[in-house]
């Protein structure tokens, strides 16, 4: 019954945790909800070629046929991102009846950090993390990302958590949980599209070696997970005024079609893209990378 035995970890994966050696996890909802084929696959593969380059290696995160995958390969990065939103969205809640129906699925930022840790892979890339949606203090809609983060030790690189969310909310969430939140080189915590949330990040540093610092320390005391929140490149930001008026225009009809749970943040995305013009697919893509 030992963790490996329960999720399959690719052989280039298990070799650099067994070394010692750096791996990165990547989330895989981000490539069958989060983009449209084929601009998915081109992202997943120039991310994990990213982490490569920088000596590291990739570990996309997905369940396939039942079977969670710790790295996957090629054939099955490129099956699930033209599954797209046909692919399971799973959530930790999740996990255990996907794979009990041997089913295929896209694993969100809870579940990828649960599968991670028990690979033993302790840092994990991706866009931005969910958090309280607008209204959650009425509706409850609050994202497993956030319980996750207080009790998984992984390390998340994001660039803070989507616009569409109650940024503020989604802090003193964070801080509820214990979850170490973390701007990288910027005093404010940054909101996905753009630099500025109008949010305090709790805390600041400005190197990887920094960022380790914090993170080892906290593993050494059994804590959870941290946050480091890094904006996206200026050159890359989107028009603040433009995607808040997308925003609040996708939010109106999101509540106006009754979409809530977990189809909320892939149709408020999806909407956000149209009404920008494609902008915030642009933006979204050059986080991931710099992220990565």
């Amino acid at each position: 019954d030992r963790s490996e035995d329960r999720v399959g970890t690719a052989p280039d994966v298990a070799e650099a945790v067994r070394r010692g050696r750096p791996v990165v996890a990547l989330e895989s909802t981000i490539i069958s909800h989060g983009m449209p084929y084929p601009d998915n696959l081109a992202m997943a593969r120039e991310v994990e070629a990213i982490v490569r380059a920088n000596g590291a290696t990739p570990a996309t995160i997905a369940i396939i046929d039942g079977v969670p995958l710790v790295g996957l390969t090629d054939d099955q990065l490129a099956r699930l991102a033209e599954l797209g939103p046909s692919a399971r969205k799973v959530s930790r809640r999740d996990v255990a009846s996907c794979i009990a129906r041997g089913a295929t699925g896209a694993t969100t930022v809870s579940a990828t950090m649960l599968l991670a840790h028990r690979a033993g892979v302790e840092v994990f890339v991706t866009g931005g993390v969910g958090g309280v949606h607008r209204d959650g203090h009425v509706t409850m809609d609050v994202s497993a990302d956030l319980t996750e983060l207080g009790k998984t030790p992984v390390c998340v690189v994001c660039a803070g958590a989507k616009s569409v969310l109650d940024i503020p909310r989604t802090l003193e969430y964070l801080e509820t949980q214990g979850a170490c939140v973390l701007g990288y080189g910027v005093d404010e915590f940054p909101a996905f599209f753009t630099r500025t949330s109008g949010c305090a990040a709790p805390g600041r540093v400005d190197s990887p070696r920094e960022a380790a610092a914090v993170v080892k320390a906290g593993r050494r005391l059994g804590m959870g997970g941290t946050v480091l929140a890094v904006p996206i490149p200026a050159e890359h930001e989107a028009d603040g005024a433009e995607s808040e008026r997308a925003i609040e225009r996708a939010l109106a009809e999101a509540r106006e079609r009754g979409i809530s749970g977990n189809a909320s943040t892939p149709f408020l995305l999806k909407r956000i893209r149209e009404l920008t013009g494609g902008k915030s697919l642009e933006s979204n893509v050059a986080l991931v990378k710099n992220n990565a």
